[in-house]
């Protein structure tokens, strides 16, 4: 049972700048910069037949390529911080992206997500992480703000079987506009 999401990728350069955001904090375990992403929609541990249904669906996504930014640094969690993430502004386009990879889970028989979607990129995760030492990180990197750049395609990503972390791996990619630009088989083979 493939464990897999949609994404999409990150530039080298801006991949190398969050990647100099990390700094010591007890209890981090930092995302690698080759693992950098924006999930769209994570589907988890599904089968083989909903996985390649689901890419089949992702195949009639039609949206013209737009331009996105990082932008400032927060954490989820609350009280019990578990995650630190950079933001993306991506505006309507974006929210249209990932309306349609909903559209195309539900269609492959995925149960709706129950999460709002809030575009960010995971650049930490957290176990017993102090509050106040995550203020300070937060201080300390608030200012965070990348030039824009250019989303021409998204991805069908696996995740290490397990975990779900990474090293992730690009099953399928599709060019926006709906084209499909590699396939390396049926999901999950």
């Amino acid at each position: 049972m493939p464990r897999l999401f949609t994404g999409l990728e990150l530039p080298q350069s801006v991949r190398m700048r969050l990647s100099l955001m990390r700094m010591p904090l007890p209890g981090a375990r930092w995302v690698e910069p080759e693992d950098f992403h924006i999930t769209l929609r994570f589907a988890g541990d599904i089968d083989n037949r909903i996985a390649d249904e689901f890419a089949s669906f992702l195949d009639d996504i039609e949206v013209v390529p737009f331009d996105i930014s990082i932008s400032g640094v927060g954490f989820f969690g609350g009280r019990t911080p578990r995650v630190i993430w950079a933001g993306v502004e991506g505006g309507e386009a974006l929210a249209n992206l990932q309306r349609a990879h909903e559209r195309a889970a539900r269609r492959a028989g995925l149960e709706p997500d129950s999460q709002t979607f809030r575009p960010h990129v995971t650049l930490a995760r957290l176990k017993g992480t102090r509050p106040d030492a995550v203020a300070r990180f937060l201080s300390s990197r608030g200012g965070l703000r990348s030039e824009a750049f250019r989303v021409e395609r998204f991805a069908l990503f696996s995740a290490k079987p397990g975990s779900g972390g990474g090293p992730y791996v690009v099953e399928h990619a599709y060019q926006l506009g709906g084209e499909a630009a590699s396939f390396r088989g049926k999901v999950g083979t």
